[in-house]
């Protein structure tokens, strides 16, 4: 296998494909990267001439895209063309749960990922590096391998070789993960593609941090990583139930403990619940494996990080309606922060999603604020409730979006702090005061305002993990 590697192709152009092929056209200006999907509203953002429209939002994303696009970095929907002329190819697609059929609600849905490596198959020309960067099940390789392999039978001109380089992404520190990451992870069986792999990420990454191992076990430590980053968000959040209970402080708490050196204080901080696109999925999936290999102890186990994550958000929306006298029926609360983290517009898996949800089904009207969410965002995650209404006065379980935080709470019984936004830090409790009808209830699920400064001004309060 060929060395030199001049030009790759990247077959999805989501937030990991985007971040990590903008990253590699930085740093390897000598080679020429095209990332492609079929997706043409995605496509069209990618290529805009206005920053602000690029389909993901990452700090320092815009500055690597006006620098390497239309030098060597491209964003096309011409598949055949970009694969045939690939060295190297990523497989950066969305594996979604299944919803239906052997395995649905745990297994991952590899459609995308068959389809690309029949599409790699069909158009791919001479020596090809097909490269996992998907969060896949593991041997899902395998899969790859013998689609690909069917096609070097029929053609003795093409061969391919398949790796593992799994992302370790943080989003909304997406960039800086990618730019200095804490390793870089390699798994496969062929030297020379290995090493191919491995002199791009030595352009700027110290050798000591890129780790080889055998393509499965590269598979599994993705899965694992997720599931123990999960497992310590579920067990803070657990912890801050107690504390409520008992009259402990969960910022007391998860300081002390993360002052242990064996645990460390990351992820740490109380929530209403983990998001985004891998945690869940990545968990489900670990619980159907072990299920298939007979697991069952084990399968129990992971299965309850995801339970006690689901948990923990319903607990948010039930006090909420607790706490407004037992009925928000056409009461007004706002939803400040729709993103599943800050600096980050990926709504996918947000506990928003689901407080949103169970507010608009108790009767209540929300409006929501966020950032960088779009409001086409929003209508398709709330697709099966009521529809985006314009006034909020006269209805009865409806939602409503705002341009600003405070065109939201406006006129609110309640707001729900649900994402760690910087401004949501130093609000004006005394307009904030002075815009609500009282009596005015705020709940901070991340633990970020100044709580005496907000008493002041007469407002009730709700902080997750603060025992009264």
């Amino acid at each position: 296998m060929k060395l030199e590697v001049k030009n790759i192709c990247c077959i999805g152009a989501g937030y990991v494909g985007g971040p990590t092929m903008a990253v590699i056209a930085d740093k390897c200006p000598e080679i020429n990267v095209n990332v492609v999907d079929k997706n043409e509203k995605r496509l069209k953002g990618w290529n805009s001439l206005d920053l602000s429209l690029l389909p993901v939002y990452e700090h320092g994303l815009d500055k690597l895209i006006l620098r390497c696009r239309g030098r060597n970095l491209h964003f096309s929907n011409d598949l055949e063309k970009h694969i045939s002329e690939a060295d190297m190819i990523f497989i950066s697609v969305n594996t979604p749960t299944k919803s239906k059929g052997i395995g649905a609600g745990q297994a991952s849905d590899l459609k995308w990922i068959d389809a690309s490596a029949r599409e790699i198959a069909k158009y791919a020309r001479g020596e090809t590096i097909v490269i996992e960067k998907s969060t896949l099940p593991v041997r899902t390789a395998q899969t790859i391998k013998e689609i690909l392999d069917s096609s070097s039978l029929l053609n003795q001109n093409k061969k391919f070789t398949v790796l593992s380089n799994p992302e370790f992404l943080s989003e909304g520190s997406a960039i800086n993960d990618l730019e200095n990451p804490d390793r870089v992870l390699i798994g496969g069986d062929d030297e020379d593609s290995i090493n191919a792999l491995t002199k791009i990420y030595l352009k700027w990454v110290n050798p000591e941090k890129i780790l080889t191992t055998n393509l499965w076990s590269s598979e599994l430590s993705k899965l694992s990583a997720n599931a123990f980053l999960a497992q310590r968000i579920s067990s803070i959040n657990s912890i801050s139930a107690i504390c409520e209970a008992t009259g402990a402080d969960i910022k007391d708490v998860s300081k002390a403990i993360g002052t242990d050196s064996r645990i460390g204080e990351d992820f740490l901080n109380a929530g209403p619940g983990f998001g985004g696109s891998c945690f869940k999925k990545d968990i489900l999936n670990l619980v159907y494996i072990a299920n298939h290999y007979g697991l069952k102890e084990v399968a129990s186990y992971w299965q309850k990080v995801v339970d006690i994550n689901n948990w923990q958000t319903k607990r948010v929306s039930s006090l909420i309606v607790e706490k407004l006298f037992g009925t928000i029926s056409s009461k007004k609360i706002a939803i400040l922060g729709y993103a599943f983290k800050a600096n980050t517009n990926d709504s996918r898996e947000s506990a928003a999603i689901s407080v949103s949800k169970e507010l608009l089904n108790e009767g209540g009207n929300i409006c929501i604020y966020d950032p960088k969410v779009s409001i086409s965002q929003i209508k398709s995650d709330l697709v099966e409730d009521p529809i985006h209404l314009s006034n909020l006065e006269k209805s009865e379980g409806g939602w409503a979006s705002a341009p600003t935080a405070i065109e939201a709470i406006k006129g609110s019984d309640a707001v729900v702090i649900l994402t760690e936004w910087e401004e949501f830090r130093s609000l004006n409790w005394s307009k904030v005061a002075s815009l609500m009808r009282p009596p005015s209830w705020i709940f901070d699920t991340r633990s970020i305002i100044d709580l005496e400064d907000a008493k002041k001004y007469g407002l009730n309060i709700w902080s997750i993990g603060l025992g009264n």
